[in-house]
């Protein structure tokens, strides 16, 4: 069974609205600790859960884009 164009759209703002949670998370924790930006840029990028989050939005992007062709 194939989710409908609403429910992508959903599940699309439900992980983005997660994902910039996260990432507020992780800057302010990193700024109380006074780590540089830098550390703090790196940290996102590598940051596993924030990664397969954007992976995921991703795949439901295309999938929507496809549904809606």
């Amino acid at each position: 069974m194939q989710p409908t164009p609403k429910e992508l759209n959903d599940s699309i703002q439900e992980l983005t609205n997660y994902r910039n949670r996260l990432r507020s998370e992780i800057i302010n924790m990193s700024q109380k600790l006074r780590i540089s930006k830098v550390k703090i840029q790196e940290a996102l990028q590598e940051n596993d859960e924030l990664n397969k989050i954007e992976n995921t939005i991703k795949q439901l992007k295309d999938q929507s884009e496809s549904t809606n062709s």
